[in-house]
């Protein structure tokens, strides 16, 4: 059972920064896809960006192509979500999510989510 937990969230002016980590225990990340989702009251969840385990970024969303990059260190476990130019209608809860394929079906795990807020 992997269990993943986001940190780095806060509050941030617009045209700021921040980086979200994704910290996993009880498994090995490097088996897994990375995906960061967010989402705000009243809405589904919206998928931001993708990490294959072989390290091939894909962004769901082109609101965040060219500010937002997303990463993994195996070594540590860890995946970050680097946001730059932020915008206040980034603001959101933010989560990561793990996936595995397996036989039948798949291995998927979510954390319990960080928030973002951008204003000023």
């Amino acid at each position: 059972q992997v269990q993943l937990v986001e940190s780095g969230g806060g509050l941030v002016q617009p045209g700021g920064s921040l980086r979200l980590s994704c910290a996993a225990s009880g498994g090995f990340l490097h088996n897994y896809a990375i995906s960061w989702f967010r989402q705000v009251p009243g809405k589904g969840r919206e998928g931001v960006l993708c990490i294959s385990k072989h390290g091939d970024a894909t962004a769901f969303s082109d609101s965040v192509k060219g500010r937002f990059t997303i990463s993994r260190d195996n070594a540590k476990n860890t995946s970050y979500l680097q946001m730059n130019m932020l915008k206040p209608e980034d603001t959101a809860v933010y989560y990561c999510n793990a996936v595995r394929l397996r036989v039948g079906g798949s291995y998927n795990y979510w954390g319990p989510g960080t928030q973002v807020t951008v204003s000023s």
